[in-house]
């Protein structure tokens, strides 16, 4: 009733009709009422009350009838006002919420970046039963927003991700902000800095040149013991290697460290995957700095012909085990597959490539025989609903390649039709 009555006021208000109180507490007249009030105005015609009693009454209705018309009035009055407040208290609620929501997000950005996401980032990594990052010459230990590094040569710490990026790159204030653009994007960059440090870096990274990855220096006198490395303790087949390093994909630095170039798909180198050989049980894996771990994999190819596009993808944890699955399928295929495939490393969910992976017939997801393996295979799963995992017999690809070179005909195998990689 209270819809009809407000269509019908807004059809007639040109008319000047007022809408009646709404939610008044007025009731309609009671019949019995009604026929009393009539017989009492038949007693007034009948002139059984004086003059003086009639117009006393009539002053009596007038008064009445004035009051009741001021009353309505103002009850009128008031019923706008309400809804003139209500609609500003809406207005205000809107704009309250309004404010909430930008000062919540001014306050997401004067927070700081998170230190493990940096630490990735820069090429750090955990090693199993460890919570220290490490890298080559870094332990780092994070806790919150402080960092502090154990390593021998560096024995210093700090807070934040600018002081992080500057100690881990050697670089100096401008440079961190360049390469936290760079790796996380305008907005989480922002996060890192003051709101004076925030601007200035703007107008830095518009000026200055996006920073280019740097290899590490070749140390060729260190070859002869990483070459041993690849083949005598991991198992690689020799003229792969060879080949490898005439293509300029892998090379030993001044620490004795394999170095395995990482390429984007177009061919551009953009980091490098470094591996220890120094010494019997060295575990060193990391990457070297400036390293774009989104943007650049180390992979090789087999199969197909030279134009083909790319048919499967084989994901594997490390270089060394992305080589080793790629021996053994040759091995196990006995000749070269149809389709063309690429064996790609890629230690983590993060640095998948994954517009390239979903316009590809199939993905294998080729990880560790062990807990950190299955993982990584669900969550690609996950990602690309299309692809499934194979594991190895042992706990991963090299140690599978090093158990088959213990039977001679599977490496006599493995010598021959490695040559079919392309590099």
């Amino acid at each position: 009733m209270q819809a009809f009555q407000d269509s019908y006021h807004t059809a007639m208000q040109d008319l000047g009709l007022e809408r009646g109180i709404k939610g008044s507490k007025a009731q309609h007249q009671d019949i019995k009422d009604f026929y009393r009030i009539v017989e009492e105005g038949k007693d007034l015609s009948s002139g059984k009350l004086s003059p003086q009693q009639l117009q006393a009454k009539a002053a009596d209705r007038d008064r009445a009838v004035k009051r009741k018309s001021e009353l309505e009035l103002t009850a009128k009055y008031l019923v706008k006002e309400n809804e003139k407040l209500q609609a500003l208290k809406q207005q205000l609620e809107a704009e309250n919420q309004q404010l909430r929501s930008e000062l919540s997000q001014q306050a997401e950005q004067l927070r700081d970046l998170p230190l493990d996401s940096v630490a990735w980032q820069l090429g750090l990594t955990k090693t199993k039963g460890d919570d220290k990052y490490h890298g080559e010459n870094h332990i780092i230990n994070i806790d919150r927003t402080q960092w502090y590094d154990f390593h021998p040569s560096q024995d210093k710490g700090g807070g934040g991700a600018i002081d992080l990026v500057m100690h881990v790159n050697q670089c100096d204030f401008k440079e961190a902000r360049a390469w936290l653009q760079d790796r996380f994007g305008e907005s989480d960059m922002l996060r890192a800095v003051t709101h004076h440090a925030r601007t200035q870096a703007l107008k830095v990274v518009k000026s200055s040149p996006s920073p280019q990855f740097v290899p590490p220096a070749e140390d060729e006198s260190n070859w002869q013991a990483v070459h041993n490395y690849l083949t005598q303790k991991r198992g690689l087949p020799e003229n792969l290697v060879v080949g490898l390093k005439e293509r300029g994909l892998i090379y030993a630095d001044s620490n004795q460290n394999a170095v395995f170039l990482m390429r984007s798909l177009d061919g551009e180198t953009v980091g490098a995957f470094l591996r220890g050989t120094r010494g019997e049980n060295n575990t060193f894996m990391g990457y070297a700095p400036g390293t774009k771990r989104t943007d650049g994999w180390f992979y090789v190819g087999r199969g197909g012909q030279p134009d083909d596009e790319i048919h499967t993808c084989v994901l594997c944890k490390s270089p060394i085990d992305a080589l080793s699955k790629a021996v053994l399928s040759l091995s196990d295929n006995k000749g070269m597959p149809q389709e063309k495939t690429m064996y790609l490393a890629a230690d983590s969910a993060k640095s998948l490539p994954l517009e390239f992976l979903k316009r590809l017939p199939k993905v294998i997801a080729a990880f560790g025989n062990d807990d950190a393996g299955n993982s990584m295979a669900q969550t690609i799963k996950e990602l690309l609903p299309s692809s499934f995992f194979v594991r190895p017999q042992t706990l991963d690809w090299n140690e599978q390649l090093r158990y088959n070179h213990t039977f001679p005909e599977k490496q006599r195998q493995s010598k021959s039709l490695h040559r079919g990689l392309e590099l």
